[in-house]
This record gives C-alpha cells, sequence and structure tokens, in this order.
C-alpha cells in the first residue's frame, strides 16, 4: 500500500468513526428529547432534535480540545479530573458534581486498596502459618 493509499484509509476510518459518533449523539439526544416529551407534554420536531444533536457534538469536540490543551500546557499526555474540573469552571452546578463524584470515586478506590492491602496481609499471615505448622510437623 502506497503512502497515499495509507493515508486516504486512515482519513476514512477517521470519517467512519466521527459518523457513528455523530450518530450515536443524535439516538442518545432523540432519547433524551423523548423523556423530556413524556414528562412535559412537549413534542420535539425532526430538525430540532438533529439541531441540538449538531450543536452538542460540536461542543463537545471543543471541549474534547479545550481537555487536550489543559493536559498539554501542564505537560502531560494524559488528561485528568483537574481537567475536567478547569473546562467546567463556569458551570457552578456541573463544577459541584464533578467535584462530588470526583471525592466519592477516590473513597471508593481507599476503600479498595484498604481491602486489597487486609486481604494480602491475611494471605501472609496465612501462608506463614501454614509453614509454621509444617515446620512443626517435620520436627516431630
Amino acid at each position: 500500500m502506497t503512502e497515499e493509499e495509507e493515508e486516504w484509509s486512515e482519513e476514512q476510518q477517521s470519517f467512519s468513526y466521527r459518523q457513528r459518533l455523530k450518530a450515536a449523539v443524535h439516538y442518545t439526544v432523540g432519547c433524551l428529547c423523548e423523556e423530556v416529551s413524556s414528562d412535559k407534554d412537549v413534542q420535539f420536531s425532526k430538525q430540532t432534535i438533529a439541531a441540538i444533536s449538531e450543536v452538542t457534538f460540536g461542543q463537545c469536540e471543543n471541549f474534547a480540545k479545550d481537555l487536550e490543551m489543559f493536559a498539554r500546557h501542564a505537560k502531560r499526555s494524559t488528561v485528568n479530573t483537574e481537567d475536567v474540573k478547569l473546562l467546567a469552571r463556569r458551570s457552578h452546578s456541573l463544577l459541584k458534581y464533578i467535584t462530588e463524584k470526583n471525592e466519592d470515586i477516590a473513597q471508593l478506590n481507599l476503600e479498595r486498596k484498604a481491602k486489597k492491602k487486609k486481604k494480602l496481609e491475611d494471605e501472609n499471615r496465612n501462608s506463614v502459618e501454614l509453614a509454621e505448622a509444617g515446620v512443626e510437623e517435620s520436627e516431630n
């Protein structure tokens, strides 16, 4: 495969991936509009759903670029929760929600680590006890 063919193939893959993402966003927006329609007795036209989907997709692209730039500015190649918080800083309710979720996840991780550590300590203690029991038996 020539270099041009490889570039064209990569562009086609990128386009296909982008179209699948757009379709997923459109589907999700449609589902959300359906929920709102049933709750609030309001109807959304197909054009409205398509417009909301396009704006949402565009905003997500902007978010992704911003997150990438925040990480790059911090000389990192990975986006972290601090980058997400920085992105959400203008929406106090969103920032609060993200901060709370981040703290919940951190707490869960601490609890998992503690459980794992305790399990390893128990396993080590059991191994030592079995080894000591085996030594005592061989001495008798």
